[in-house]
């Protein structure tokens, strides 16, 4: 599958999500919270029982039935393989449509999430005093964050204990072993997990009352920060406002009307664009630039999110609940942070080169170095066939197409993996101490893994990520909680609601589909099909990803920045508005000059991230 259909499945979850953000912000907001959060519950349990489907209504992985792949000696033979491996991929050739069924579980997960991070957020906000809340939505976004790490890291483990067809084949007798290229692992127990913990979960949901016993009182205690431009409308004076489906156009207006509130609806666009894209292609970045299994780099990520991204969106709303920061000075904050953002943007100069690849990075051996070709004189008479991609790896740490194009004439299985012998492409640079003999007779020279890559820098790379995560995270929830207070309390749900559905067009639902394009321009092979058209991409060049993830990353953190200081300089406070603001500094610096001569002069000044009037 082309990264950019692996996108277009990861942006199911956005479309679900963008078509119903609107009526059930709108129509939730006035009416039970828990109901329509539960109700979200099982449609997402529906959803991942929906994404399981694919393995049990299609056959079994082609490798599980797999086709040899050694040097053949004869034409005839060749023939018999390649209308073998062909017919199998005909028979297969359906598949490709499941895609679409993988598309409608994300769809469904995108719909039954929906009430969770917009009512969800708004009923623990009206249920706690305003310095509490921004504490408890921190917890409530670290464990959203946390959830999905934990669920890279089970599920990665799950990929590498379990064989796809676990069931009815013993990966053993296949010589598959989890580092080799063409395993795939039981990928859809962890939907099925999915679906029975969302039965659980459901019913004590749905007991929660609308409103919580102390509500009331927590409402009438609490100071309005809400943009001055909402002074004096039906949205602050009328307590039905909301109610109907008439007030819908006024109350969009009075929000698109609030500058504040939509330049912070850009930054989650350009910042959600960013984390959308790395959620769904980290994994296979790491994969690719460090040469390590798909378990493995899915590990990795998880590791590094649960600090990084959990860490930061908690330390977020601990920060602004510690300090009781007001709106102005959250926004300051998060300008901070976009800053350090930029710079460590960076972390994608980090690249590797690619492993050594017989014919494709480098010349087979006595081959000149300026013809690369996977077809060599070495397996001239091989008769080797480029539809069936089963990559093995040399004692001289080279990638080869297969065992055929590395010329291995023998196979034997042993410690749960393929190894050859008798490889002639191997012979010019092999020597008696490389050799590993295994039995009388049979001497490996090539193994069913993919090569260990000799670069040493995924240390590095693995902690600039985390750096990467932590502080754009840590913008998560002082943002959130910004836009909470720069609108009135009776449009909460529905400013969360109109957020969600921008940065769904602007940024979640394009970005998987971008960043797979970029991902696909660096492919330098691609998978042949029977019928002559490119499949998924094998191998990719690890400089161009690297180049062309840092590019559109950083062009996305300066806009991220550029919206968050125009969200801070066009934001008045309700008890400010005829008082002296970034609007009217002009006008403010020429009172404090008439008084000057009256006051002691304070070369020094304190910065008070809490007063509006103080600029970066």
């Amino acid at each position: 599958m082309k990264s950019t259909e692996s996108g277009l499945i990861a942006g199911g979850y956005d479309v679900g999500a963008f078509l119903f953000l609107a009526p059930i912000s709108y129509f939730g907001g006035t009416r039970s919270k828990p109901l329509f959060i539960s109700s979200g519950i099982i449609v997402m349990g529906v959803g991942a029982l929906v994404f399981s489907l694919p393995y049990f209504t299609s056959g079994r992985y082609e490798f599980s039935e797999e086709v040899e792949s050694i040097c053949l000696k004869t034409l005839n033979t060749f023939n018999e393989t390649s209308n073998t491996f062909c017919s199998k991929q005909n028979s297969h050739k359906n598949l490709s449509n499941y895609k679409w069924i993988f598309f409608f579980g994300q769809f469904l997960h995108g719909v039954g999430a929906t009430p969770l991070y917009t009512l969800g957020c708004t009923y623990l906000d009206e249920s706690l005093p305003t310095k509490l809340s921004s504490l408890y939505l921190g917890i409530f976004y670290s464990m959203a964050i946390v959830g999905p790490a934990v669920g890279y890291v089970f599920g990665g483990q799950m990929l590498k204990w379990l064989y796809v067809d676990w069931i009815s084949v013993d990966s053993k007798e296949l010589g598959l072993s989890n580092t080799s290229p063409v395993w795939v692992g039981a990928w859809y127990l962890v939907f099925i997990i999915g679906f029975m913990l969302s039965l659980v979960i459901f019913f004590p949901i749905s007991l929660f009352p609308k409103e919580l016993p102390d509500t009331k009182n927590i409402r009438k205690q609490k100071v309005s920060e809400a943009h001055s431009i909402h002074n004096n409308t039906d949205a602050v004076d009328n307590k039905d406002f909301g109610q109907s489906v008439k007030d819908f156009p006024k109350s969009l207006m009075i929000l698109l009307r609030n500058p504040t509130f939509m330049f912070l609806n850009l930054t989650g666009a350009s910042e959600g664009m960013v984390l959308s894209a790395l959620a769904s292609f980290l994994p296979k970045i790491i994969e690719q630039q460090f040469s390590l299994a798909t378990s493995t780099a899915a590990l990795m990520v998880g590791i590094v999110s649960i600090p990084g991204a959990g860490g930061g969106t908690f330390l977020g709303g601990y920060i602004v609940n510690r300090y009781d920061l007001k709106c102005a000075a959250i926004i300051k904050f998060c300008i901070f942070c976009s800053v350090v953002s930029i710079c460590l943007s960076s972390a994608f100069l980090i690249s590797c080169p690619n492993v050594n690849f017989a014919g494709l990075t480098d010349a087979y051996p006595n081959q000149s170095s300026t013809v690369l070709d996977i077809d060599s004189k070495c397996n001239s008479d091989c008769f080797c066939s480029s539809y069936q991609y089963d990559p093995v790896c040399g004692l001289n740490n080279q990638m080869y197409y297969s065992a055929c194009y590395a010329g291995c004439r023998h196979v034997s299985l042993s410690e749960n993996s393929k190894h050859y012998s008798d490889c002639k492409c191997l012979k010019p640079l092999m020597n008696s101490s490389q050799m590993n003999p295994i039995s009388s007779g049979f001497t490996i020279e090539a193994k069913r893994n993919k090569c260990e890559s000799e670069c040493k820098l995924l240390p590095y790379f693995l902690f600039m990520i985390f750096l990467c995560e932590f502080f754009a995270f840590l913008i998560a929830m002082p943002s959130l909680t910004a836009t909470l207070r720069c609108v009135a309390d009776s449009q909460k749900s529905f400013a969360l609601g109109i957020q969600w559905i921008g940065v769904r067009i602007l940024g979640t639902i394009p970005a998987p589909l971008i960043f797979g394009s970029l991902i696909d321009l660096s492919c330098i092979l691609w998978q042949k099909t029977c019928d002559k058209s490119s499949g998924a991409c094998l191998v990719y060049d690890n400089q161009l990803m690297a180049t062309n993830i840092l590019g559109i990353v950083f062009f996305l953190k300066v806009l991220s920045f550029i919206f968050l200081f125009f969200s801070w300089f066009l934001y008045k406070s309700p008890q400010t508005e005829t008082n002296a603001g970034p609007q009217n500094g002009l006008q403010s610096l020429h009172n404090e000059g008439m008084e000057m001569s009256a006051q002691p002069i304070n070369f020094c000044p304190k910065l008070n991230l809490n007063d509006n009037s103080t600029k970066l």
